[in-house]
């Protein structure tokens, strides 16, 4: 086995050929990116209310909140390639996450499942906003690709939204 000083290595760069052009690449990937980050910030989120869910309505809240997590974290994997593919970069460590998420953590040591739920219909509120503009960003460079995977995390996002404030609401 040779080892190769560093000085000599030759470095690949990550460019994937499209014909999108380099401002296209360079402003989709950042949206896509800003997108993955509060994607996994949700995510965890989630996942978090999930582990630590309590009360009368556990069983119901625990699987709701399981079935959204799963969906929330498919969508990772498609948000990251998609950036791949259109020839930029994406996230590269938990560090990357913090920096560029816009979704606040919650780290409280108890909240109510009432709380819980509301605190992710409103992330999810916020993330069809997120969504919205990178779709705006991707239709400015005719990237019907990513403009259409978009369409889908909208509805999807919506759906938890909608499921999410329907199990807050009281019987008025």
């Amino acid at each position: 086995m040779t080892t190769v000083p560093a000085k000599m290595r030759q470095i690949a760069p990550l460019r994937t050929p499209t014909d999108l052009g380099a401002d296209a690449t360079r402003d989709i990937a950042a949206a896509l990116t800003g997108l993955l980050a509060d994607v996994f910030a949700l995510y965890i989120k989630t996942k978090n209310f999930h582990w630590h869910m309590s009360g009368p309505h556990f069983r119901d809240y625990h699987l709701l909140l399981d079935d959204q997590g799963d969906q929330i974290f498919a969508m990772t994997d498609a948000i990251a390639e998609r950036a791949r593919k259109i020839g930029g970069t994406t996230l590269r460590s938990i560090g990357h996450i913090r920096r560029l998420q816009r979704l606040a953590d919650n780290d409280a040591p108890y909240v109510t499942a009432a709380d819980m739920l509301s605190e992710l219909g409103e992330d999810n509120k916020q993330l069809t906003a997120f969504l919205r503009a990178a779709h705006g960003v991707c239709e400015d460079y005719n990237d019907v690709a990513t403009t259409s995977l978009i369409e889908v995390w909208i509805d999807e996002t919506e759906r938890r939204t909608w499921f999410l404030y329907e199990a807050t609401r009281s019987n008025v």
